[in-house]
This record gives structure tokens, C-alpha cells and sequence, in this order.
């Protein structure tokens, strides 16, 4: 084992040395680097807004991009933030000393409340610009307002609920009417539904909000300036629009729940993180005396939504005495708090100061700070500047803090899209888990980060936790690339052998046995991993020798039919006598190499198992390659062990049709063996005709000889047309097989005559019957009396002969007849063929003057031209150019030789001086021979009508078109 951490050690170093060496700012034992190139962008980044307002800020507020603005005494401004340059200034119209007190702005950015400090309320519509007092609310000086976020829309609030300087909580609602731009009184109805009290009596509300939850449950938080009350009620289904009453009524006679803490700020206010928009919010943050009170929100719970809630103090630097905090606001992982001259940022993880802005003293006091909870944007104004704050990557360092929690599970989902902080979160948690003895989860850590391989596994061998050593190599294997072939190959070795020790371990253990079923089957699932797959083929050796080592043959089989080395997994069965087992293999695989190599071995042991797995191989087998497993099986075999044998090659032979000379000779030497009937079969089966004939004759021959198969050999005499020696043979075993034979040189009648001689002589000087070789006479037409006399011995009386001499005499006086006759009928022949001759020179036709010639349809006694008897008629050229191209082509060249003659005879002589005897001479000389040459001419132009003869016959198959010139017809056609 040590040896081969060494190895891997060297390898792993030299693969990641260089990665190392060039990390110089980085995580340590890692292969990341961690150095920032660029100054990173802060997560609370500040932005100054280019307005200068021409009065002072009394109030602000944002919801869904719409910034609404209390200017002075009588000016409201509003900016959709979309549209910035296009803001909307609308005046209050008040005449009095009123000043704006608090405004307060729905979720759709659509209903602005204005609070005045003379306990008035005005009202003022997004799509409107004319602020409508709201009469119902005079004689209340508005501390916050619960918006109904389920029911309201651009027109209508639906019930919200208003809380008061007093304690008192009211429910209202705020419509706008369809038929002119407001009702008579805008305000639906404003009455009280509960008032929440401290020790000391009603207390400001300081804030509202209204939750709903699951199974049309609602959630009503309100606080005070010290205590934080929950109402939880549910609302019938169909009933929302009549309001909340039915929540508070159940509260009227009990305090609900709430939380209390002694310090007191003078007022408090809570924040709300909703992670997206129109859903429920996640988590809030209550800024009151004692600090900040933080927990997330569960809707599941039947009492309180508040859940995991912690209490985080303010900063030593903040003196609530002094300088208390103004505003909080609460993002995912933050809550800011805005004191009079900076802006502080705390985690909500671990209560750490992480951001702090100090505002310069020539902008003025802070005012206060909200949030836009549609868009993530944080404002903050004073009486002369506004400031926004964008929120960027809140969650980059959140992964450490979790880290720090142990809480590594959400430390590595905040950190899976950087893999050098997830390489520290996972170190982090496997050496916690190392710490805590949790070995098995630290090694599937300790894997799937960039430290010292060396260093984890002499941890877990100090530990002596082999078992989680296996399952960070398993783990680590997993990781590598299929380029880290040396790394791969150390490991997988390494594994192997670290399993074969704790099977070892535990199969000797029977308590442990579950336990030892359970590795073998992850062992196995080790070996037969695809993954893995590659890598065990190439180092097979080794594996096996490991397997060897441990004396475990039953994972040997195992991974030789993974492997698929079955010769291996045969041999074994074949060593340990588990021939049906072997077998098994074999035709599980069906490998024609392994048949070839261990059929001799299993042959010898289960024939006919074997026999019937070769017959199921079919034609995939090769049966010669068979052939020496079966010869050295069959001469050390009994009789019906032999049967086996000839059982495969007969399948050979009819079944699968075989042709080859080896299996057929094999299957007559077997049949000459034990089955000289079926060898007789075989043979006339075969057949007589030596080219379809697939064993060797002269081999069979020499074999059938050998065991003195007589009737076999004179077959094959047969079939190799020896007729002589198998008739020879033949009647040494019976005279009818010789008869047989005697009849076969049907075309050669000196021979069949010759065969018949020698029966006959047989039976008349071997058998000494007189009556038998008669017989032989009437078998063969060739043999006559006089042939077979000689053989006969002098003392024979001419009784024996009377009758066949009598017939042989007939038989010649009805020859002589036929002879006489046939030449009768060739004399009758004869002069009727000269009749006709004499018929046909005398026959004669008549042609009409308006005849035209069959081939060019031109009038016919223009030219010299050919009547035939089937009545058409041809010029003599149009005939020579349709019978030219058909004629052999020795025809044609003797057409064109006697057609040059004809020319030469027809020209005149070119000597003028000739004597007018010699003239004379010439002429008839020359007429003969032109006579003779237009005779010969005729005898191949006009031998039968074009039309009607045999050439017209041989040329139906013959396009009409020559297709040499099918282009040039073509184109004569367009």
C-alpha cells in the first residue's frame, strides 16, 4: 500500500506542480488562484441624484419606480422613476400653518397618503392631480398604514388599515369612482378595529403590515414603541373584501401575542425582505431600543409568523441616547441603519459591522431611508440631497460566514459558481467532519477538493479508517480526467487491493456477514463500472495478479467475464472439473475461438453436451477445425461414444449442407468405422456424378477396400467410371450388382458389350449355368450366340443352344427386312426430290407494271430487282442494303470479294488491237464467269424474302434505331 501512495504521489506531484508553482497568491494546497486583478465593486454602492430641489425636503417615498416628494410647505412632487425627465409638481392648496407629517405610498405606487401634523389626511391618485381631503380621517394624526397588497389595485385600496398617535387602529378603505374623478367622499369608511396599549396606556402605532399565509390564513403585525404584536385570524373565502374586524374581534377581550423590550427610542420601525416580487415576504428586521430584532417569516406556523428570531445589538458607536438610529431598511443579507450622519451596514449572519457611509456635514442631517421593494433600491435623503444606493452581489461573501456557522451546506450553494471559495468550504468541512470522527463524509469531502492528495491519505491510514480511505479514492478516481491515465491507473489498482484486504478481513468473520456481502457488491460494482472500464482492460494483468495473490477465484471469474476474457473463465472451470459449467460459458458467449480450444477437453467428458452445443453453434463453427478434437476423442471412445461424433458431421453434412472434402472424408472413415450400412447410403446418396461429390474417391476407395466394404467400393468404381474393375469386384459379391454395372457406358457399346462377355463367362466357367448366361443374352441386345459359344465347354449338347439359336436367326431375317425396306423408301425419296427440282426450275411470276419495290416504295421495273415466291418484290440495291448488315460477317466479306469480281468482268478491255478471234474467245469466257459470279451473289442476297425469312425472325430482339445514331435521330426529329 505504501508503494503505491509513493507512485501515485510522484504522479500527482508532477501533474499539478505546475499549477503550484505559478499560485503564488492563492488558497493554500490548492490549485486555484485567488488574486483579485481589479478593485472589486462594493456591495452598497452610493449614487448622488443630480437634483438640486428649490425648496427643502419634508418626506419621501418609492414604491414600484414611482418617487413621490414633499417640498416646503405646499408642493408635492412626483417622478416616475422610468421617465425621470418628466416629472409632475402638484400643489396642496393649503392656505394654513399645516405641514406634511408623514407620507405613505402603496405597493403599485398608485395611492399616496399625506399625513398632516394638524391631524388631517389628504389623499392624491397616481392618475390624478388634484389631492382630495379625506374628511372621515380629520382628528387623527397618522403614524402608519398597513397596505392591502391581495386586494388593492390602481383604483381601489380595498381594506388597509391605518394606525394612529394614539393606539388606535382603524380599517378603511379609498376608492376612486369610475363615473367622475372622485366620489363625493373618496374614503369608503374609517372605523376603529382595536387599539394596542403598553404599560403605561395607548401607545403610537408605529408600524403595520398585513401578511397572508396558507389556507386563507392573515397575518397582521403591528408595532409600538416597545412591543410587537401579532393578530392571526382567517378570513372566509369570498369575504376578503369586508375587512379585517373578524381578525381583531377575537382579540377583544385578550391581549394577542407579542414581543416587549425595556429601552425605548421613542418610536420603532420594522423592514420587510421579500426576495421576489408579489411574493410573501422571507425575513424582517424590527428596529427598536435594546437593537435589532431579526428572524425570517413562516407561514406554516398556527400562531406566530415569527420565526428563528435573535435580538442583534447595536454597534458600541451607536448611543441611542445621543445619536439613535432614524431608519432600517433589510435586504437579503443585511439590515443599514441610517443614523444622523452615516449609514451603517450589519450582516444578518453573524451581527458584524460590514459597510459603513459617512455623509459629508454641507449635505445636512440624514432625514430618513427607504427602500423600493419592486426594484432593490435603497433612498436617502436629507433636507437638500437624495442618495440611491444599488445593491450588487449582497451574497459574495456570505459562503465564509456560513463557513465560520459550520452551516456548510448553505456556504457551498452561495459559493458553487466560484470554485476557489468552494475548495475552502469543502477543506473546511472535511476537516470538521475528520474532527467530529465523522470519517466516511470527510473523505467524500476531502475528494472533491485541490489538497495534497499524499497528505489526506496518510490521514485517514494514521486513522486507521481504511474503509473511509477507500471511499475518498473512490471519489477522488471519479474526479480525474480521462488524461490523468497514470493517476487513474495507480488508483484503481490501489483500490482493488484495499477491497481484496477488507473481503479477506471480513469473510473470516461470520458475524460480519452482511457487512461482507454488502463490500462484495460494491467491489463488483467497482470492477464492471464503465467508468473504470478502460483502465482495467489495459492493466488486466495486474488485477489478475492481485486476484491471484489473494487466492479469491471467485472475483477472478468475476472480473475475467467482465473483462470478457472467457478463455480464462473456462480454463478455470476446465482445472477445477467443472466441464458443465465450461461448457456453460461457452455457449452463453458463443466465441468460435474457445470452441476450437477446449472441445478436445470437454469432449472427452461430456460428449454429447458438447455435441449439442456445437449443433446449436449452427454454421458459425467451422467443423474442420472440430475434426482434431474428434479424432482424438474417437480413438480412444467406444462404439457409442463414436456415435457423437458421426451425429455432428451428419448435421454437417444435411443439415448446415457442408462441401468440404475433410468433413465428408471424415464422416466415411467414421461410417467405414461402426455403420458400414449407412456408409452405403451415404455413397448412393452422393450421388453418380463425380463433380457434385464431396469426399475424395480414391480416399473411399482406399478405405472401403481396407475394411472390405465390397459393395461400397463398387460404387465408387462407379462413380469413377472404372466400369471393368466394378464389375470385376461386383461378381465377387453378387452377379446382379455386375449386371447393374455392365449397363452403365450406355455411349460406349464395345465396352458394355465387353463387361457383358465377362458375366457371361463368369456365370458359364464360375457357375457353371448354362441357363443363367441364356440369361445374360436376353439382358444384353449386344451379345450374341456366337459371342458366348466359346465359353462353353465341348461336352455341352447344342440343346442348351437350339433356342437361342433359333432366335438369333430371326433376328437377323427381320434386319435384313428393315435394310430392304429403308432402301425402298430412299429410292421413293430420291425421285420425288428430283420432281420437285425439275417443278421449281420451270415455275415463273408475272409483275405488274405499277409494282414498286417493298424497301423504298419506288416503281420496281426502274431496276433490276428479286420477285420472291411470298410475293414481295425488292430492288436489287434495296435488298443487298437490308441483308448486308445481317449476314455473318464471312458472308459479308465474300459478298464484297464477288461484287468486286462483278465489277472487274464488266469493264471494258483496254487493248484495241486484239485479233477479233481472240475477242471472241474472251467474251464467252467472260460471260460465263460473270453468269457464275451474279449466280453466287444471288445464292446469298436473295436466299429467302427479307420480310418473311429467318432474318427477319433473328433480328426481332434489334432496336428499330441504331442507338450509334440515336442522338443525331433525335435531333432531326426537333
Amino acid at each position: 500500500m505504501a508503494s503505491i501512495l509513493d507512485e501515485y504521489e510522484d504522479s500527482l506531484h508532477r501533474s499539478v506542480s505546475g499549477q503550484q508553482s505559478r499560485a503564488s497568491v492563492g488558497i493554500p494546497h490548492s490549485g486555484y488562484v485567488n488574486a483579485r486583478l481589479e478593485k472589486e465593486t462594493p456591495i452598497f454602492n452610493k449614487q448622488r441624484i443630480d437634483f438640486a430641489p428649490p425648496e427643502k425636503i419634508n418626506s419621501l417615498v418609492v414604491s414600484s419606480n414611482q418617487l413621490c416628494m414633499s417640498l416646503g410647505k405646499d408642493t408635492l412632487l412626483r417622478i416616475d422613476l422610468g421617465k425621470p425627465d418628466e416629472p409632475n409638481q402638484v400643489e396642496l392648496g393649503r392656505k394654513d400653518e399645516a405641514k406634511v407629517y408623514k407620507m405613505f405610498l402603496d405597493h403599485t405606487g398608485s395611492h399616496l397618503l399625506i399625513a398632516l401634523n394638524t391631524s388631517e389626511c389628504l389623499y392624491l391618485n397616481r392618475s390624478v392631480q388634484k389631492v382630495r381631503a379625506l374628511s372621515r380621517w380629520k382628528g387623527h394624526l397618522i403614524e402608519s398604514v398597513g397596505w392591502n397588497k391581495f386586494l388593492g389595485s390602481e383604483t381601489n385600496t380595498g381594506p388597509i388599515l391605518v394606525g394612529t398617535s394614539q393606539g388606535q387602529i382603524y380599517e378603511a378603505e379609498i376608492s376612486v369612482s369610475e363615473g367622475s374623478l372622485f366620489s363625493t367622499n373618496p374614503d369608503q369608511y374609517f372605523r376603529q378595529v382595536y387599539t394596542l396599549e403598553e404599560e403605561s396606556g395607548p401607545a403610537p402605532v408605529c408600524c403595520l403590515e398585513i401578511e397572508r399565509g396558507i389556507e386563507g390564513k392573515f397575518f397582521i403585525i403591528a408595532t409600538t414603541r416597545k412591543r410587537l404584536f401579532q393578530f392571526v385570524g382567517k378570513v372566509p373565502e369570498g369575504t376578503e373584501q369586508q375587512g379585517f374586524s373578524s381578525i381583531f374581534a377575537v382579540h377583544a377581550d385578550h391581549l394577542p401575542s407579542f414581543r416587549e423590550f425595556p429601552a425605548n427610542l421613542g418610536f420603532s420601525e420594522i423592514a420587510f425582505y421579500t426576495p421576489k416580487l408579489r411574493s410573501n415576504p422571507r425575513s424582517f428586521a424590527w428596529m427598536m431600543g435594546n437593537g435589532v430584532l431579526y428572524g425570517t417569516l413562516d407561514y406554516s406556523r398556527p400562531d406566530s409568523i415569527l420565526s428563528d428570531e435573535r435580538v442583534w445589538v447595536y454597534p458600541p458607536d451607536i448611543d441611542i441616547t445621543v445619536n439613535k438610529p432614524i431608519s432600517i431598511v433589510l435586504t437579503q443579507f443585511h439590515f443599514l441603519l441610517l443614523l444622523p450622519d452615516r449609514v451603517k451596514a450589519v450582516c444578518t449572519l453573524n451581527g458584524q459591522v460590514v459597510f459603513q457611509d459617512l455623509f459629508l456635514e454641507k449635505f445636512g442631517s440624514l432625514t430618513r431611508m427607504i427602500k423600493d421593494p419592486t426594484v432593490q433600491q435603497i433612498w436617502i435623503h436629507t433636507e437638500k440631497v437624495v442618495f440611491r444606493y444599488h445593491v450588487q452581489r449582497e451574497s459574495r461573501d456570505v459562503w465564509k460566514m456560513y463557513m465560520n456557522m459550520n452551516k456548510f451546506d448553505l456556504a457551498k450553494e452561495y459559493c458553487k459558481d466560484r470554485p476557489e471559495c468552494l475548495d475552502i468550504v469543502l477543506a473546511k468541512e472535511a476537516e470538521h467532519c475528520f474532527q467530529n470522527k465523522r470519517y466516511l463524509d470527510s473523505a467524500k469531502c476531502y475528494a472533491l477538493t485541490q489538497n495534497y492528495f499524499e497528505e489526506i491519505a496518510l490521514k485517514f491510514i494514521e486513522a486507521k479508517q481504511e474503509e473511509a480511505l477507500m471511499e475518498f479514492l473512490i471519489k477522488k478516481l471519479s474526479n480525474l480526467k480521462p488524461s490523468e491515465k497514470t493517476q487513474t491507473t495507480l488508483l484503481t489498482t490501489w483500490l482493488t487491493e484495499l477491497y481484496l484486504n477488507w473481503l479477506g478481513i471480513l469473510q473470516g468473520d461470520p458475524s460480519q456477514r452482511n457487512l461482507y456481502l454488502d463490500t462484495r457488491e460494491k467491489f463488483r460494482t467497482f470492477l464492471s463500472s464503465p467508468k473504470n472500464k478502460d483502465c482495467l482492460f489495459n492493466n488486466r494483468a495486474s488485477i489478475y495478479e492481485l486476484l491471484a495473490s489473494h487466492g479469491d477465484t471467485e472475483h477472478m471469474v468475476y472480473f475475467a467475464v467482465i473483462m470478457q476474457d472467457y478463455e480464462r473463465v473456462v480454463a478455470h472451470h476446465c482445472q477445477h472439473d467443472e466441464y458443465d459449467e465450461a461448457l456453460n460459458v461457452l455457449s452463453r458467449h458463443r466465441d468460435e475461438k474457445l470452441f476450437y480450444k477446449f472441445s478436445p477437453v470437454l469432449i472427452q467428458h461430456i460428449p454429447k453436451k458438447v455435441v449439442d452445443a456445437w449443433i446449436s453453434m449452427g454454421s458459425r463453427l467451422d467443423a474442420r477445425n472440430l475434426i482434431p478434437a474428434l479424432v482424438n476423442y474417437s480413438q480412444s471412445a467406444s462404439t457409442q461414444q463414436i456415435n457423437e461424433a458421426i451425429r455432428y458431421m451428419e448435421f454437417c453434412v444435411y443439415q448446415l449442407e457442408e462441401t468440404q472434402q475433410a468433413i465428408h472424408n471424415y464422416l466415411l472413415s467414421l461410417y467405414a468405422l461402426c455403420r458400414p450400412d449407412s456408409l452405403l447410403s451415404y455413397l448412393e446418396q452422393a450421388g453418380t456424378n463425380p463433380n457434385r461429390i464431396h469426399y475424395d474417391l480414391k480416399y473411399a476407395l482406399r478405405l472401403c477396400a481396407e475394411h472390405g466394404h465390397h459393395r461400397a467400393c463398387v460404387h465408387v468404381y462407379k462413380v469413377m467410371e472404372l466400369y471393368e474393375e466394378a464389375v470385376d469386384l461386383a461378381l465377387q459379391v453378387d452377379v446382379d450388382l455386375a449386371k447393374s454395372c455392365a449397363d452403365l457406358p450406355e455411349d460406349d457399346e464395345e465396352l458394355r458389350k465387353k463387361l457383358w462377355l465377362k458375366i457371361a463367362r463368369h456365370v458359364v466357367q464360375e457357375e457353371k449355368d448354362v441357363k443363367k448366361a441364356m440369361a445374360c443374352l436376353s439382358s444384353c441386345a449386344l451379345l450374341k450366340i456366337e459371342d458366348v459359344l466359346p465359353f462353353f465347354p465341348d461336352f455341352v449338347t447344342i440343346d442348351h443352344f437350339k433356342e437361342a439359336i433359333c432366335n438369333s436367326l430371326e433376328d437377323y431375317n427381320k434386319h435384313i427386312e428393315e435394310l430392304k425396306r429403308e432402301m425402298e423408301e430412299a429410292t421413293q425419296s430420291a425421285k420425288r426430290i428430283r420432281e420437285d427440282i425439275q417443278e421449281m426450275r420451270n415455275k415463273y411470276g408475272s409483275v405488274e407494271p405499277q409494282e414498286k419495290c417493298a424497301a423504298c416504295d419506288f416503281p420496281l421495273l426502274n431496276r433490276p430487282f428479286y420477285l420472291f415466291l411470298c410475293g414481295h418484290m425488292f430492288h436489287y440495291d434495296c435488298l443487298l442494303q437490308a441483308v448486308f448488315p445481317n449476314l455473318p460477317a464471312y458472308k459479308q466479306a465474300k459478298l464484297e470479294d464477288l461484287q468486286k469480281k462483278l465489277a472487274a468482268t464488266s469493264q471494258p478491255s483496254k487493248s484495241h488491237h486484239r485479233p477479233k478471234d481472240a475477242d471472241t474467245i474472251s467474251l464467252g469466257k467472260g460471260q460465263q464467269s460473270r453468269e457464275q459470279i451474279k449466280a453466287d451473289i444471288d445464292d446469298i442476297v436473295a436466299a429467302e424474302c427479307v420480310y418473311c425469312g429467318e432474318l427477319m425472325i433473328r433480328s426481332i430482339d434489334k432496336p428499330f434505331i441504331d442507338p450509334q445514331k440515336y442522338e443525331e435521330e433525335m435531333q432531326s426529329w426537333l
